[in-house]
C-alpha cells in the first residue's frame, strides 16, 4: 500500500517541470511486487546491486510496502550501489525517498562503464541528506584519472585540489528525516537541476553533466534509505 496516491505524488514531482519538459519516459518502477525469498538481493525489474561484491552476499535490499528498503551491511566494504541501466544524453530522473535517520544520504550516481577516462564509470552525482544537496562534477573531477590515480599516489597539487573541489557545489536543503520526499533531477548540457518536493533546491553547471551519454543510474546509500515511484526520462 503507497503512503499516498500515486496520482499526488505526480503532481507534486512535476510542479517543478512539467512532464513534457521532462522528455519522454522510458522506464518507471513503483515496487509492487514481492520477492521470491529473503536472504539475498531481490530486487527485480533489470535492477543490479553490488552485495555480492562488497557484502560478501549478504542482503542489503528489500522489497516490502511497495517500495525499495536499502541497508548497509554491518559486513560491507563500501556503500550500497543499486543500479539499472538509464542511456540518455539530456533528461531527468524523478522518484521519492524516505531519509530514515539525521545521517543517512541518497546518490544519484549517473555513469558510463564504457568510459575509461574516469574511475568506475562515474560522470556525476547529486546527493541529498538531511541537511544539504549537492552537485558533484566527477568527470572533470575527483574520478577523472588524472586526479584518482594522484590522489591515490598522494601526490595531489593544491592548485589540483581546489579545480576539484571547484567542480562541486553544495546547497543547504533541510530535507526532515522519516518522511517522505520527491526528487526531480534534470541534466540538460552542461547543467543539472534539482528539486525537493517540488521546489527549486539548486542547479549547477560544469562541462562533464554534458557527457554525450549517460548509461547507468546508481542509488549509491551510505547508511539507509528508502525509494519509491522511480521514473527515468529521456530528451
Amino acid at each position: 500500500m503507497k503512503p499516498i496516491p500515486f496520482f499526488l505524488a505526480a503532481l507534486s514531482l512535476t510542479a517543478f517541470v512539467s512532464a513534457e519538459e521532462l522528455g519522454q519516459l522510458v522506464f518507471e518502477d513503483s515496487f509492487e511486487r514481492s520477492e521470491s525469498q529473503e536472504q539475498k538481493d531481490e530486487p527485480g525489474n533489470g535492477w543490479g546491486t553490488n552485495s555480492k561484491s562488497r557484502a560478501k552476499g549478504n542482503k542489503q535490499v528489500d522489497l516490502r510496502d511497495g517500495a525499495m528498503y536499502i541497508y548497509l551491511s554491518p559486513e560491507a566494504d563500501h556503500a550500497v550501489s543499486v543500479t539499472h541501466a538509464a542511456e540518455f544524453t539530456d533528461g531527468a530522473v524523478s522518484l521519492r525517498f524516505m531519509l530514515e535517520g539525521e545521517k543517512d544520504v541518497l546518490g544519484l550516481d549517473f555513469a558510463d562503464l564504457s568510459f575509461k577516462e574516469v574511475h568506475a564509470g562515474h560522470l556525476f552525482k547529486v546527493g541529498v541528506s538531511t541537511a544539504k544537496m549537492d552537485i558533484d562534477d566527477m568527470k572533470s573531477g575527483s574520478m577523472n584519472m588524472a586526479f584518482y590515480e594522484a590522489k591515490k599516489a598522494k601526490t595531489l597539487t593544491k592548485e589540483q585540489l581546489a579545480l576539484i573541489a571547484s567542480k562541486k557545489k553544495v546547497f543547504p536543503v533541510k530535507t526532515a528525516a522519516g518522511k517522505w520526499h520527491d526528487l526531480v533531477v534534470r541534466i540538460q548540457g552542461d547543467t543539472v537541476s534539482v528539486s525537493i518536493d517540488g521546489k527549486e533546491a539548486g542547479a549547477f553547471a560544469s562541462e562533464g553533466f554534458a557527457h554525450p551519454t549517460k548509461k547507468m543510474l546508481r542509488l549509491s546509500v551510505p547508511h539507509d534509505a528508502v525509494v519509491d515511484d522511480v521514473k527515468i526520462w529521456m530528451k
